[in-house]
C-alpha cells in the first residue's frame, strides 16, 4: 500500500511539473464554445459522482466487511467489483474534461490502466484464495469495473449507492481539495481569458450542479436509513 501511494504521489508531482512548465500544451485555449461548456459541466458532474462512489464504497465496506472476513457484495459492490477504482476513474476523467485538451484523456487512461488494472488482478487473486467459490460466483454476476447500463438505469440509485453523512464527513477533506483546486484553476482561466461576466454565467451553472448533488445526497442518505431500518442493507 505504501509503495502504491509513493508511486501515485510521484506521478502526480511529475504531472504537475509538466503542466506548470508547458501549460499551453495541456490546457484548453478556447472556453466559449458549446462543446467547451459541455465538457466543463460534464467534468464537474463526473468529479462529484466519482467522489460519491468512493465515499459510498469506503463507508459501505467499513460497515460490512467484518475486518476482511466477509466478502462484500452489496451496495456499490453489487454494481461493480471495484467501485473505489471506478470512483478514481470518474474523478480523473472529470478533471481532464474541465481543464485539459481532448488528447490528455488518452494519456490519463493509459496511466490509469498501467497503474490500477494490475492492482485489480492482484487483488482478485488474493480474494479467490480467501473466498474461493463465493468470489468466483460473484465474478460471474458483477462486472469488474464498468457497470452495466441496465443495472444503472433499471435499479434505484440508492440500491447501489447507499450513503451516510458520517461516511461523507470522513471523505470531506479529499472531496473539497479536488474541487477547490480544479475549480480555482478553471475559474482563473475563465476570468483571465473571457472576463467576469462570462464566468458569472458559468458560476451559476456550477451552483446548480452542487445543489442537485446535495439533493441526490439527501435522497441517498434518507433511503439508506430506511433500508437499514428494514434490515435490507446486506453485505
Amino acid at each position: 500500500m505504501k509503495l502504491r501511494l509513493k508511486i501515485n504521489g510521484l506521478l502526480i508531482v511529475l504531472a504537475l511539473i509538466s503542466i506548470t512548465l508547458f501549460p499551453t500544451i495541456f490546457f484548453r485555449q478556447s472556453r466559449r464554445g458549446t462543446l467547451d461548456g459541455l465538457m466543463e459541466v460534464s467534468g464537474i458532474v463526473l468529479i462529484l459522482l466519482g467522489q460519491l462512489f468512493r465515499t459510498s464504497a469506503r463507508g459501505y465496506k467499513s460497515e460490512n466487511s467484518s475486518q476482511g472476513l466477509t466478502l462484500v457484495q452489496g451496495g456499490p459492490y453489487s454494481l461493480v467489483r471495484n467501485p473505489m477504482y471506478l470512483g478514481i476513474l470518474l474523478i480523473g476523467l472529470g478533471v481532464v474534461l474541465v481543464l485539459f485538451k481532448w488528447w490528455v484523456i488518452v494519456v490519463f487512461l493509459a496511466i490509469f490502466i498501467s497503474r490500477y488494472i494490475s492492482l485489480i488482478f492482484k487483488e482478485e487473486k488474493k480474494l479467490l484464495k480467501i473466498f474461493s467459490g463465493e468470489y468466483q460466483n460473484y465474478m460471474q454476476h458483477v462486472p469488474r469495473l464498468m457497470p452495466s447500463f441496465k443495472e444503472l438505469f433499471y435499479r434505484d440509485v440508492s440500491e447501489y449507492l447507499p450513503l451516510k453523512f458520517v461516511w461523507a464527513r470522513r471523505e470531506f477533506g479529499s472531496v473539497f481539495a479536488v474541487l477547490f483546486v480544479v475549480l480555482s484553476i478553471e475559474s482563473w482561466e475563465d476570468i483571465r481569458k473571457e472576463g467576469l461576466v462570462f464566468y458569472g454565467k458559468e458560476f451559476i451553472i456550477i451552483i446548480i450542479i452542487m445543489l442537485l448533488l446535495m439533493g441526490l445526497s439527501l435522497y441517498l442518505e434518507r433511503r439508506t436509513k430506511v433500508a437499514q431500518k428494514n434490515g435490507s442493507m446486506q453485505s
